[in-house]
């Protein structure tokens, strides 16, 4: 679902790095000290019942879109965790043993990620489009981290960050309030791309800025996601973001049908979405 760039791949060998550090760090007294913290973290990730977290994210899902995945927390240098969908292997997650990471939280980032895979599932739509209008549209899949947060909390009615740190809820919700900045921001790429203003390479530059710890491919996706469902309903919703483009207009149409309470939020221009369609 997300864009291309987002496709991470497997990391070359331990061995292949330098197998001699990797021994060393296996075999270090720090690595030694944290043996029962970690032992008990993976015991605390073992517990979650990662079923559950498909079946939730599938509600999100057309029916033809399949779920199948590996797990994996790995202990290793680095501390990152990132996702496999290449060839040679199935659809993995490999996952970082953090000890501060809750069995909560470990089990909502694994529904993410089962989101992403369960789109990745289905066949790729045909661009009859120019090549332009065929990468903004392509483009608009980063938006598929937005809606894999509201797939991975289970309804628009969860926060997104009910199982993180304090710390981490606090960013979110202030981010989010820079929904109108950041929407422009974001319209602003996605025109420059439909106009050719930039190449392959420039927009990789530009569409990765909004990917961050979590940026507007979260933020604003998940804002129209939300006001999506509660307007139209979940099946509009998941139909609409089958075509990840389409899903804007369907939030313009939110906004007209369903007005919120406060202030209306920025909206897509008519002219981006006549581009898009």
């Amino acid at each position: 679902m997300a864009a291309p760039v987002r496709q991470p791949g497997v990391p070359a060998p331990q061995g292949a790095r330098g197998g001699g550090e990797f021994r060393a760090f296996v075999l270090s007294p720090d690595l030694a000290a944290r043996a029962p913290e970690l032992r008990a973290s993976l015991a605390r990730w073992s517990a979650a019942d990662l079923h559950a977290s498909a079946a939730r994210v599938l509600r999100y899902l057309p029916a033809e879109a399949r779920i199948e995945a590996t797990v994996f927390p790995v202990i290793k240098p680095k501390e990152n965790s990132f996702v496999y969908l290449g060839e040679g292997l199935e659809p993995s997650i490999f996952l970082y043993i953090d000890p501060a990471v809750s069995e909560a939280k470990f089990e909502n980032t694994v529904a993410h990620e089962l989101h992403h895979i369960g789109f990745a599932s289905l066949p790729e739509e045909p661009c009859a489009s120019r090549p332009a209008v065929c990468a903004a549209r392509t483009w608009t899949g980063g938006f598929g981290e937005g809606f894999a947060m509201l797939a991975a909390a289970g309804g628009p009615d969860v926060h997104p960050h009910r199982d993180s740190t304090p710390e981490d809820r606090a960013r979110w919700d202030r981010d989010v309030t820079r929904f109108d900045e950041d929407l422009a921001r974001v319209q602003d790429f996605l025109r420059k791309v439909v106009g050719g203003e930039l190449d392959e390479a420039g927009a990789q530059r530009a569409g990765m800025e909004f990917f961050g710890v979590q940026g507007p491919w979260y933020t604003v996706g998940w804002t129209m996601a939300v006001a999506v469902e509660r307007c139209f309903g979940r099946a509009a919703l998941v139909g609409a973001m089958r075509r990840p483009w389409t899903v804007l207009a369907r939030f313009n149409e939110a906004v007209e049908r369903c007005p919120p309470a406060g202030p209306p939020p920025a909206t897509w221009s008519r002219d981006l979405l006549a581009e898009l369609d």
